[in-house]
């Protein structure tokens, strides 16, 4: 159990830097362009990166969210089935989950390659693979989320606790 607490911690904090990486770099964006729009100027990159960042902060998003099982999903039904029913439930949902995640993956590597030699409009030198190359590394991401939770969610469903709740007090970093 240690060492999937750790791998946890470490994905955790993976997904954390870069969505936070994201975030800042997006606002920052976004309010440099509002000041240079308002000083006459104008960037004609804005509105392209500023969509792509939004994607990028989305995906990566999603996946830290599936990690610390933020995303919408009915742990009360799940918790409201008797015992026996309970692990069969999580498996089912924890199936469609990462079965829909594969296809995600799979259209977006087949995404990259029919978009290979296309570029953005208002940045020519950037390849659009590279920007919607996050399509198969968030699905990726959110398949490994998933995986690093399941065993924790059938401990709970075996045992009859409530799934996908977490009753600890928040951890306070020194």
């Amino acid at each position: 159990m240690a060492f999937e607490s750790r791998l946890r911690s470490v994905f955790e904090r993976l997904l954390e830097t870069i969505t936070i990486a994201l975030l800042i770099s997006l606002a920052l964006v976004v309010v440099l362009a509002v000041i240079y729009r308002k000083l006459g100027s104008s960037f004609a990159w804005y509105d392209e990166v500023a969509s792509v960042q939004l994607v990028w902060l989305t995906y990566y998003g999603a996946a830290l969210a599936a990690l610390k099982r933020a995303h919408i999903g009915f742990p009360g039904l799940v918790n409201k089935l008797p015992l026996r029913f309970r692990l069969v439930s999580v498996l089912l949902a924890e199936g469609i989950v990462i079965a829909f995640f594969v296809v995600v993956a799979w259209t977006g590597v087949q995404v990259h390659y029919a978009l290979a030699g296309d570029y953005l409009v208002s940045l020519p030198e950037v390849p659009i693979q590279l920007t919607k190359s996050v399509m198969p590394i968030g699905a990726v991401l959110f398949i490994i989320a998933e995986l690093i939770v399941l065993p924790q969610l059938i401990r709970e469903a075996r045992a009859g606790q409530k799934i996908g709740v977490d009753d600890s007090p928040p951890k306070v970093e020194q």
